[in-house]
């Protein structure tokens, strides 16, 4: 696969859907090039082409960790890039399982030399099979509904680790309870990577910050204030004793040119 073909296709999936002129633009290239260079991707099925655009085939495993990724999509996809944009080539990660986490291992594709721990299948496919890349999966059975491991197996390879950053993600956001997850497992998976951790990323969109309603029952450890919380959005007034105790970073909505 050439280097365009590479570079269209991680885009594609990153995105869902990218028009050819936004490719064009991404590669340097005419719009006519672009058309050309996808043909052998479309024929193969690793994209789809539909009119003046192209769309991913991407299967990712099941349809509840699917109908997640698609959600706030365009939001996950800039703190993704900006994620990526902090992490330097030859880095080692501990990553997490939540959607947001799988569209920064997509994001993470551009970088060379990563070491990754992660739970999550998805994850270690996204980055496996990149040259110069090392990847440990964590665990060995899988949850059904999104591929992502809480055995024993799993804790024991994450405390036989050591890592540059965490990548973390939550289900809710409370401005006083902290950031927020609805199973033990994962509060202590975040709890393992944390500790393996040398600075932790918490990686949330403005969906999931919500001051009132129904809220998760169980708190995810707390954020040292040189950690970082990456969002879409800078979140509403209710919620700045918690961001002021740490260092918030806005990512830019994902354009054509820094895809």
């Amino acid at each position: 696969m050439s280097k365009h073909e590479q570079k269209i296709l991680n885009t594609v999936n990153l995105r869902g859907t990218v028009t050819v002129t936004e490719l064009a633009q991404i590669l340097d290239v005419t719009d006519q090039t672009v058309r050309r260079i996808v043909i052998p991707l479309v024929e193969r099925g690793d994209i789809k082409k539909v009119h003046g655009a192209l769309v991913s085939t991407q299967n990712v495993m099941d349809p509840p960790f699917l109908a997640r990724m698609n959600k706030n999509r365009a939001a996950k996809v800039a703190i993704a890039n900006c994620i990526a944009d902090l992490v330097a080539d030859g880095s080692s990660l501990a990553i997490d399982t939540g959607s947001t986490s799988g569209f920064v291992s997509q994001a993470l594709r551009r970088k060379q030399n990563l070491t990754i721990v992660t739970n999550s299948a998805f994850i270690a496919s996204t980055l496996s099979m990149i040259e110069g890349n090392r990847v440990f999966m964590a665990g060995t059975q899988l949850r059904t509904h999104d591929g992502a491991a809480f055995d024993r197996a799993a804790f024991d390879v994450i405390a036989s680790s050591s890592v540059d950053y965490a990548i973390l993600s939550a289900s809710q956001v409370h401005p006083t309870l902290g950031f927020m997850a609805y199973d033990q497992c994962e509060v202590d998976i975040a709890r393992a990577m944390i500790d393996i951790a040398g600075r932790t990323i918490m990686a949330v969109d403005r969906s999931k910050f919500i001051s009132d309603g129904d809220k998760p029952s169980l708190r995810l450890p707390k954020l040292e204030p040189d950690d970082l919380i990456i969002c879409d959005q800078k979140p509403g007034s209710a919620f700045s004793d918690l961001t002021s105790d740490h260092q918030l970073v806005i990512a830019k909505p994902a354009s054509p040119r820094s895809a």
